[in-house]
């Protein structure tokens, strides 16, 4: 080949080159802006949070730095959507408000600050499952008023107790059944579901409250389940304050109340370094509510010492938030 001839040979292989780098670069880059950005849905826990307010029963209470007619400005500041009070808080208020004043103030500040009024927590308002008749009937007359209350706040339930006064588990329940199905009927028409918490003594014992459950057998009775509360026996056969010395299997309790439940509480003490409640598996417990296909509201009921009872909420919440996305 003669020199001119393998010049103009290498200028066309030059430029055959620099022409398939150039293509090849367009195309890479072609492709890199046409790939998709991938992109991570958070997940959301199966359930929704709300906030009992026995969590700040202290400030109510004791220190006096929160007012109970303040509670849902409380929630709504702490990042909740829905509140469930609790009735001896307002017992002061009562008596100086009046109870009609009380409710109109509670539901206009729930309202003010947008949060959904759930349930009530009823205390101190009589044995309903009394040995005794007329401890029983003043009991349900009592609770009567608190359904009404519970109906003009827009709650869905009043919670209530069944602890008894006699060692005769026969007699609790056949009391019990009574007024749980005379309160139920009188609230059927208002829409509000009486819901009993395991709360101590036989209300602790899963499958005699469940026994409960099915003879009444009424749509708006139900439970409201609560993951720390399964003590049967205390020392000196005191209620609260001593040591429990009989205690129900609280997974076990959670398992057969859950069917009835028309809420969850969430009961917790202390955590530890990762977060993790010290005394009760979380995991473990809301695993049981997912597989009964709850999607209710899981209220979060701090009752630690170590923690301030903010801390303690704001850490409950963060726990169940956390294991609430894995599960889901």
């Amino acid at each position: 080949m003669k020199y001119h001839q393998l010049k103009s040979f290498k200028k066309t292989v030059l430029f055959l080159t620099l022409f398939v780098f150039l293509i090849s670069c367009k195309k890479e880059k072609k492709e890199v802006v046409e790939t998709p950005e991938v992109q991570t849905e958070e997940k959301t826990p199966f359930f929704k949070i709300s906030l009992a307010q026995w969590s700040l029963h202290k400030a109510i209470l004791d220190d006096k730095t929160l007012k109970g007619i303040d509670f849902a400005q409380k929630a709504n500041e702490m990042g909740f959507e829905a509140i469930e009070y609790v009735s001896q808080i307002y017992t002061k208020d009562i008596e100086t408000m009046g109870m009609e004043a009380l409710l109109d103030t509670l539901k206009a500040k729930s309202e003010q600050y947008e949060v959904k009024n759930l349930l009530i927590m009823v205390d101190r308002e009589g044995d309903l499952a009394s040995s005794s008749e007329k401890e029983r009937n003043e009991a349900i007359v009592n609770h009567k008023k608190w359904i009404d209350a519970a109906a003009f706040l827009g709650c869905h339930s009043i919670r209530l107790n069944i602890f008894g006064n006699e060692d005769n588990v026969e007699n609790w329940k056949k009391f019990s059944i009574e007024s749980l199905t005379k309160l139920a009927n009188y609230a059927k028409d208002k829409n509000i579901n009486v819901i009993v918490e395991n709360h101590g003594g036989f209300s602790s014992n899963g499958g005699l409250l469940v026994e409960v459950m099915q003879k009444v057998n009424l749509d708006n009775c139900g439970t409201l389940p609560d993951f720390g509360n399964f003590c049967l026996k205390r020392e000196e056969g005191e209620r609260w304050g001593t040591k429990c010395i009989e205690e129900y299997d609280m997974y076990k309790g959670i398992k057969e109340l859950m069917p009835y439940a028309k809420g969850v509480s969430a009961k917790s003490h202390d955590f530890d370094e990762n977060g993790n409640e010290t005394t009760i598996d979380y995991r473990k417990m809301l695993q049981i509510i997912k597989e009964v296909g709850f999607t209710g509201f899981i209220d979060v009921e701090y009752e630690g010492d170590r923690l301030s009872e903010e801390e303690g909420i704001e850490a409950t919440k963060a726990l169940l938030l956390k294991i609430g996305k894995e599960l889901n």
